[in-house]
């Protein structure tokens, strides 16, 4: 049998394992959909194993991407969207199911790690992945490994309050999170969205503004040029603490047409340098990368 890495892309709304060779080749991937129960969850995972592996001709330890985290001081999966996970031993019960060692981490985290393995910012020392869409979130990669953190929060940069605010952006739309002019609240997808009809006094969908702004609707334009400024002030922010040699976008925004290099020259004057050097990239894998960097948490020769 193929010696292979096993990813789950554990999601809100749709379950992905992936098989991968030690090379990185895809062997197999299968979907489903998310069942909302704890117990139905685990049920699918283990069944998309065991399919995943039967159709790879293979086994191999399983690593997966989960959209919260499990807490370092109780062990109960903490900030996660999809709540039936909320205080729940996840990793061990899937262990005990699979039979073997998993590992768990913020699909954030799996993001960035896939596309520091083999993706577009594949052997840069450190790599800062970013996530703009329904929400905003980052991953940290440093020599091809995830950082984590104390808090297990590395990379959380949508939480921070937007950068060198101007008067009309102050205090800054209020945020889930309980505070208000949070990075999120500006450079999300539904950010963008009330920015425009807060401005424009439209309502559109972030497709709507690309597409008119396509067609030279001035109204569009303005709120496009006001997004990709608001990304590089926060973004330099990022590059002025990390210092990463790559910045790679994710998530439904990083479609937007020509949004990296963009946001690339945004960044560039708020940045603590005489020279930005960093580059700003669209990820390789698209929507492939979470599922992908959830088999790289296994590396080679690992788990045996």
């Amino acid at each position: 049998m193929t010696r292979l890495r096993i990813g789950v892309d554990l999601g809100g709304t749709k379950i992905e394992a992936v098989a991968l060779t030690d090379d990185g080749r895809e062997a197999s991937r299968h979907r489903v959909g998310t069942p909302r129960t704890y117990e139905g969850t685990l049920d699918a995972v283990a069944d998309l194993v065991a399919q995943t592996e039967k159709d790879g001709n293979g086994t191999g330890p399983v690593g997966i991407g989960i959209p919260g985290v499990v807490s370092p001081a109780t062990g109960f999966v903490k900030n996660a969207n999809s709540t039936w996970l909320i205080g729940k031993p996840l990793d061990r019960d899937l262990a005990d199911r699979l039979d073997r060692p998993v590992r768990l981490m913020n699909d954030a985290n799996c993001f960035a790690l896939s596309e520091a393995s083999d993706g577009a910012a594949a052997g840069a020392d450190v790599v800062f992945g970013v996530i703009l869409g329904t929400g905003v979130g980052g991953g940290i990669t440093i020599h091809g490994r995830p950082l984590q953190g104390q808090q297990l929060i590395a990379g959380e940069w949508g939480h921070n309050p937007l950068p060198w605010p101007r008067d009309a952006e102050r205090p800054g739309p209020p945020c889930y999170c309980g505070k208000s002019g949070c990075v999120e609240t500006f450079v999300s997808g539904p950010g963008m969205e009330h920015d425009h009809e807060a401005v424009a006094g439209s309502r559109l969908t972030t497709r709507e503004i690309f597409i008119a702004d396509e067609r030279g609707d001035r109204d569009a334009r303005a709120t496009v040029e006001r997004y990709v400024e608001r990304l590089g002030r926060a973004l330099a922010v990022v590059v002025n603490i990390l210092d990463p040699n790559v910045v790679v976008f994710g998530g439904g925004m990083s479609n937007m047409p020509g949004l990296a290099a963009a946001a690339s020259e945004a960044m560039r004057p708020w940045v603590f340098s005489d020279t930005v050097t960093t580059r700003v990239v669209k990820n390789q894998h698209g929507d492939s990368s979470g599922v992908r960097g959830a088999a790289w948490l296994w590396r080679v020769g690992e788990a045996g």
